[in-house]
């Protein structure tokens, strides 16, 4: 005997909510109603972690007291550990949270050192940071007005006699660097001009931009004459070995490659980066090839393997320009987090050059020593490489007739002679900067006050 019976049919949404429903009937009993929390349990719980992760903390820290007390007996403490003195204090890391002390004015002891210990560290300080160089600050002597678009690059010729510039509006133009007066327009691109190079060994000129080319313009009849095809996006930097026939480009597509400049042969592609790389450079010595990239990485390559020879993660945001300092053996990185310097051929970390609170774009350096950076804001900030002191802040004044917002220095570059600054602005300008002739040491003198707050930060 067999019985029919007719199943009613439900839409996936009811059978959903149903099902949550008798899930949450079923561990509502469990986990609505929890006990209360023993906080002597949970007490002895945290002294349990406590002790296991920083167990040798507490000792060398009880090591010390001993040693401190036995080295010595019967003598008044040195102003040097006064911070010291008052042993019954906490540490910042206890294994028994009843010995603190509830007086939160005594507590705060530790974190305010006597005007003895200030003292004295600033002399150490004094010792181990030597007092910066003087330089003149500098000042804006010319305004180049001709490009259609924002200017996204600068470079100048090795005989110092002119110098080219590349803009959004596609065309590059070449500029007397006496005079500032208009020399010769090349056109060729079909999107921004984003970086340019002139051969020091040959009559040539690089270009590349963002419509993918890299291109090769001959100077003396002034039309392109090779291209370097490869690049799946954006080429954003364009850098020339010192020494050997190479061409190096990076862009968007998180690549840099290594071009034969006669037989426009891709050598090698270097990839490694995991985003856009912002900026490349070539070095005589080893690291022959250096990247910065919006991945907050810098990498160091072997130029004759094609392979990364050391990767720098100490920035964490984008790192959009780097610069080889032309005597001594450092490079220096830029990003909005801060600017660092770093040895070569290793990458070893020297120190921070804090201050340049916006979006660094562009740096450079002359063999005086003086690094300039310019940001997306418009600010421009002059260093002493050595000391990283800051001894200029200025800002890049816009063209009469464009927006405040239009301030931007997207790329700079020192004249061969090092006493020429030109930069590349957001307000289509091009401006020329030089170091004022009138200052003196007792009219702009050095604010320099080193402080014991101020350390490296890795």
């Amino acid at each position: 005997m067999s019985f029919s019976e007719e199943v009613q049919r439900h839409s996936v949404h009811t059978l959903v909510f149903r099902s949550l429903k008798r899930t949450h009937d079923m561990f509502l009993s469990c986990q609505g109603m929890l006990p209360p929390i023993d906080e002597e349990a949970e007490k002895i719980k945290k002294l349990v972690k406590a002790r296991d992760c920083y167990g040798l903390v507490f000792d060398k820290v009880e090591r010390n007291k001993i040693n401190m007390k036995k080295s010595q007996p019967n003598h008044p403490k040195s102003d040097s550990l006064d911070i010291y003195k008052d042993n019954h204090l906490p540490l910042a890391i206890t294994d028994n949270p009843e010995k603190v002390n509830k007086n939160t004015e005594t507590s705060m002891v530790l974190s305010s050192p006597s005007t003895q210990n200030i003292a004295a560290a600033n002399r150490l300080i004094n010792h181990i940071m030597p007092k910066p160089k003087w330089h003149p600050p500098w000042k804006l002597y010319r305004v180049i007005s001709g490009h259609l678009g924002w200017v996204r690059c600068v470079t100048v010729e090795p005989g110092n006699e002119w110098f080219a510039t590349g803009a959004a509006d596609r065309v590059i133009k070449i500029w007397d660097l006496a005079s500032g007066k208009l020399k010769l327009s090349l056109t060729g691109h079909v999107s921004t001009v984003r970086g340019l190079q002139v051969s020091p060994r040959h009559p040539y000129l690089f270009s590349c931009g963002e419509d993918r080319q890299v291109k090769c313009w001959d100077l003396e009849h002034n039309k392109v004459v090779r291209h370097y095809h490869g690049h799946l996006s954006a080429v954003y930097s364009l850098a020339l070995h010192p020494t050997i026939d190479v061409l190096l480009t990076a862009g968007r597509d998180s690549t840099a490659r290594v071009w034969d400049m006669r037989t426009k042969a891709n050598v090698h592609t270097l990839t490694g980066h995991t985003n856009t790389v912002a900026s490349v450079v070539a070095h005589e010595f080893e690291p022959q090839v250096l990247t910065g990239s919006h991945d907050c990485t810098i990498r160091l390559w072997d130029l004759a393997a094609g392979k990364t020879r050391a990767t720098l993660t100490n920035h964490k945001k984008s790192v959009r320009s780097l610069v080889l300092h032309p005597k001594v053996y450092m490079f220096a990185s830029a990003s909005p987090d801060n600017i660092k310097q770093w040895t070569c051929p290793d990458g070893k970390f020297i120190q921070n050059l804090t201050g340049h609170n916006a979006i660094v774009n562009c740096m450079a350096v002359n063999s005086d020593g003086v690094l300039m950076s310019g940001a997306n804001n418009g600010s421009m900030y002059a260093w002493d490489w050595r000391t990283g002191y800051n001894f200029q802040r200025m800002q890049a004044p816009v063209q009469p007739g464009s927006m405040d917002s239009e301030a931007g220095v997207f790329a700079m570059a020192f004249d061969n002679s090092g006493t020429r600054l030109i930069t590349a602005e957001a307000d289509k300008t091009i401006k020329l900067y030089r170091e004022d002739d009138t200052a003196t040491e007792e009219s702009h003198p050095i604010n320099w006050k080193p402080d014991i707050i101020r350390r490296r930060k890795y």
